[in-house]
């Protein structure tokens, strides 16, 4: 009981003092625009479904900003996965494609910004599927190409770095024995390579969902963006609603604690003989 009351107090301890010194500071700086109450923050946070600046929900802004996230982060997955486990699996691939890649990867996703608008413009995935009207149309007008873009490159790198690591990291030993027991190249990769590999490339893809969702606001601060919780703090710094904007970061960063936590008990559940390994 002691323990559980002590790890309480843990958790809690500098969210409080946080808040406490928050609290403090507002009510000693009297400006809402410069930093607003808790308590004026909170309420907006205590009414998801209220409307917001006539520009929908928080709940409504935050299934945008998923649908986003989520189109770039699997169309990162689909490419980087297999591509990192033939650069890892490969010397000849590796050694082709290791160089190039190492050039795209220092630059940042806002540096992709101008090209971005200049090749995809305002064009949205219902331009891309061709759908025009329907309930489909009204989801697929909010995902913007260039959107996916900026959060497919913030994803896509930690996923393939993380699957060559954890494909290169394959004890050649496992490999070895497999084919001397007479274990063919496809059973070696199916059933060695791919389950020794997993626990560094579910690693990757957790990292690069928290990038892909970092990336999030900056894709939804790009012209023909009308909705989404990046595109919520934008205006609303536009009209001094500091409340919302702060309301939205925390927003922000839940939903990635909680993202993440998910991949985390993923890892820890599936892959928990990894650490029995050690």
């Amino acid at each position: 009981m002691r323990a559980i009351v002590s790890g309480v107090i843990n958790i809690l301890l500098l969210p409080v003092l946080f808040l406490g010194l928050w609290q403090a500071i507002a009510m000693n700086i009297v400006n809402p625009v410069i930093l607003p109450a808790v308590p004026a923050v909170f309420a907006i946070l205590a009414a998801p479904t209220q409307d917001l600046l006539s520009m929908g929900s928080m709940v409504q802004n935050i299934v945008v900003s998923l649908w986003r996230v989520l189109a770039g982060f699997v169309l990162a997955v689909i490419l980087a996965v297999p591509l990192g486990i033939l650069m890892g699996y490969s010397r000849n691939v590796f050694d082709l494609l290791n160089h190039f890649f190492g050039l795209l990867r220092p630059v940042p996703p806002l540096a992709w910004v101008p090209l971005v608008l200049a090749w995809f413009g305002v064009a949205s995935l219902a331009n891309v599927f061709g759908v025009e009207s329907g309930e489909a149309y009204l989801y697929l007008r909010n995902v913007k190409v260039s959107m996916i873009f900026i959060i497919f490159i913030g994803a896509f790198f930690p996923i393939i770095t993380s699957t060559i690591y954890g494909v290169q990291s394959v004890r050649n030993i496992l490999v070895d024995t497999a084919l001397v027991l007479g274990a063919g190249r496809r059973d070696v990769f199916i059933k060695i390579l791919l389950p020794a590999a997993a626990p560094a490339i579910v690693s990757g893809m957790r990292t690069g969902l928290g990038v892909a969702w970092m990336c999030l606001v900056a894709a939804e601060m790009l012209p023909g963006s009308i909705a989404g919780v990046g595109y919520l703090i934008t205006h609303a710094y536009t009209v001094a609603r500091t409340d919302i904007v702060i309301a939205g970061m925390i927003s922000i960063g839940a939903i990635g604690a909680v993202l993440d936590t998910s991949f985390r008990a993923i890892a820890d559940r599936k892959f928990a003989w990894q650490r029995l390994a050690r």
